[in-house]
Parts: C-alpha cells; structure tokens; sequence
C-alpha cells in the first residue's frame, strides 16, 4: 500500500502561457510506492504540470511538492532522485545505447549497473547499435531504461510503452510493477487507457488544465455506472415485443446501431436468463453481452467530452 506521506504534492497550481491557462488551479497528492496515471487529452495541460514537477518549468501560482523538495528552488537536490523519460529527439543520433546508459550513469554515485539495466529492457542485442538505427519501440526501451539508471525514488515515465510491441510492453508492464514492489513513486502519462487501467493505483483525469476526477480505475468505472444492459445479435429485432418479454418499458430498449441494442436496466441474471430465452426461442444467436460497468476509456471520452462541449 502507498504511504500517507505524499511523494507528489501539487495544490492550486496554475501556469500562464500568455492569456492561455496550461495549468488552472490543479491539485493532487501522490503517495509514496504508488503508480499514478495522469491522463488527458492533448492540450491538457498534462506535459505542462510533469514539467513543472521536474523543474523545468517554474509555475506561476500554487504549491508543488517532489519528495519533500521544490523542484525550482531544490533543483539541484532533486534531479539526482528523479528519472525523467527522455522523449525521440533527446539523444545524439550517433550514440550507441550502451554507450549513452553508461554516460548518464556516470552521473549518480549509486548508479545502476548499465548492462544489467539494458538487458532489463531488452535491448541487450542492441547494444552496439546507434540511437538512429534503433526502432521506435527500442528508443522508447533505452529512453525508460536512462530514467532508472540513477536507481530513482520518483519516476516519470512519459507514454512509457508507445511504439512497442506487444512483447516489450508486457516486459515494460512488469518492470513498472517492479518499481512499485521496490518502492519507487511512478507518475505516468499514457493515451492507452488500457494501459492506466492495467497499471495504476490511481489515475487523475484533466482538461484544459483543470482536474474533472481522481481515483481508483475501478471507482471511476464504478461511479459512471449506468442501469444498463448492452448486446449484440441480430439487426431490427422487434424491439417492442422483447420489451414485453423483459418486463420493461417499450422506450427502454433501443437498436443503437444495426444489431447493437441497449436495454435501460440492470444485468440482473433474471434479465440475462429472460433474454436469452427470448433470443433462443427465436433462433437468434446472441454475440457480445454486458453489463453496466464501463471500461475507463468510456468515462475519460465522457468526462473530456463533457468539458469541451
């Protein structure tokens, strides 16, 4: 379990960009060991707030804690118990990656061992091989294996797995359980909802700099909850008639796209069994069925939806 002792503590930050708020009045905690997704459409405000979480970025109001330390005023202290996730285009193209893991170790007093840490990411074939010549999913490898190599207590991993097969990203999976295990604090960001479901403790959703949710996956996904049963079988099933069968109102059951319907009640095994005897006593074959919890992909679309319409 994250300890109650915050690693990342942001309140009421906000940063200016002219008459632009990248960041407005954000606030959130981030416990110790924890793995922490912020997720957010384009233009969030996202990459603005790790920023400033990093020191690169001073904000313009607000409170921003990294594992106790300013990251503007103790710049200096902190860099040396961070990893930051270098994006394509921060390495010399002629580098080797070995070559560049054992640079940047050079820089901590109790660095990881490079080798080590290569084959960690998979990269241990490549090692001789230059950062232009590597793919996209292996530059993304070498970028979170220079993260760690400073053996960090905070890490802020950015689109952790982009580009990557399905293998490395079930390698990168495990290796930021790792970290949790070890206690390291992760800061994420990802597009993959998939992904900060898979990984997170718990993941904050932006827009337009200002926080719309903040919790578990599953108590995001448990409070968009809908009384509502989701199947797919044949087109232009006669709706009315199901209805009666199902004990609910004719308006409650709608054919939302050829062979896809809705049923505005909850997936009680009464109604599953009532429907499917329906559909059995008529020869139609049921293909998807479900219940009303949403996946986190839905609630972030709605959220970011509802803040931009």
């Amino acid at each position: 379990m994250p300890s109650a002792t915050p690693a990342i503590e942001v309140v009421e930050l906000e940063k200016h960009y002219g008459s632009t708020r990248a960041v407005d009045g954000l606030s959130l905690s981030v416990g110790v060991g924890e793995v922490f997704g912020l997720l957010g459409p384009n233009g969030a405000g996202k990459t603005t707030t790790v920023e400033i979480l990093e020191g690169y970025r001073t904000p313009d109001r607000g409170f921003v804690r990294v594992l106790g330390l300013d990251p503007d005023a103790d710049n200096e202290a902190l860099r040396s118990m961070i990893g930051v996730m270098l994006q394509d285009g921060g390495l010399a193209p002629g580098i080797r990656a070995l070559e560049v893991l054992r640079q940047f170790a050079s820089f901590y007093d109790d660095a990881d061992d490079p080798d080590r840490l290569l084959a960690v990411v998979g990269l241990t074939p490549q090692a001789d091989t230059t950062v232009r010549r590597l793919s996209g999913g292996q530059r993304q490898r070498l970028s979170l294996a220079l993260a760690l190599v400073g053996r960090p207590r905070c890490a802020f991993l950015d689109e952790p797995t982009a580009g990557m097969d399905p293998h490395a990203r079930a390698d990168t999976w495990e290796l930021v359980r790792s970290l949790r295990a070890d206690g390291v604090t992760v800061l994420l960001t990802t597009h993959a909802m998939g992904e900060a479901e898979e990984l997170c403790d718990r993941v904050a959703i932006v827009d337009h700099g200002r926080l719309l949710a903040c919790g578990t996956p599953a108590e995001l996904t448990r409070s968009a909850v809908a009384d509502e049963t989701w199947f797919s079988a044949t087109a232009a099933l006669p709706v009315t008639e199901l209805a009666r069968a199902l004990g609910v109102g004719p308006d409650r059951i709608k054919e939302t796209r050829p062979g896809e319907y809705t049923i505005g009640a909850t997936a009680t095994p009464i109604l599953i069994a009532d429907l499917a005897a329906w559909l059995r006593d008529r020869d139609v074959q049921l293909g998807e069925l479900r219940g009303s919890r949403r996946s986190l992909e839905e609630v972030f679309l709605r959220l970011t939806r509802e803040g931009r319409g």
